[in-house]
């Protein structure tokens, strides 16, 4: 198969399998589906964790089609490429499991509506946090790049906590 102007993006010799890309922007968008959720209604567990999961889907297709559509457009499409493409924006989906599953899971730790939207929140920041500084020493960054990566999401995410807050009160 001839190279694909998708895979022209990469420097030469590494895999696009390394982009943590989609995990850091999921588990944003999960922080995000959480702190915009407010209240949910009769059953708001089960409820947020269809919101967090069926979000990540749909900002999932919504990468793979621009990607496919923005670097293809004058190329001819195939299933092979489709394929692709849909495994490699996999982790956006990916960045929304473990946040549901701390919604899931929580009755186990007795937490009310409050409760089971901030460790939603707090899951998905870690996350954020996780994944940006695995990309940055798996792009080889030094250990200060490394933090900065990690400080930067942080500061993300504490911009997400922030507005969580304001949208309390």
């Amino acid at each position: 198969m001839p190279q694909d102007a998708l895979s022209q993006e990469a420097p030469a010799g590494r895999e696009r399998r390394g982009d943590y890309t989609g995990a850091v922007y999921g588990s944003l968008l999960a922080a995000s589906v959480v702190v915009g959720a407010g209240t949910l209604g009769p059953y708001p567990r089960a409820q947020l964790v269809v919101l967090l999961l069926s979000t990540g889907v749909v900002f999932w297709a919504a990468h793979v089609f621009s990607r496919l559509f923005g670097a293809r457009i004058v190329n001819r499409l195939t299933w092979s490429v489709i394929r692709s493409e849909a495994r490699q924006e996999r982790p956006i989906i990916e960045a929304a499991v473990p946040p549901a599953v701390a919604v899931a899971i929580s009755p186990w730790f007795g937490l009310g509506p409050q409760g089971v939207a901030w460790l939603a929140l707090l899951v998905a920041l870690v996350g954020q946090v996780g994944w940006a500084t695995l990309a940055a020493s798996r792009a080889g960054a030094s250990r200060r790049l490394m933090l900065l990566a990690g400080a930067i999401n942080l500061f993300l995410g504490i911009l997400i906590v922030l507005l969580k807050v304001a949208l309390q009160h």
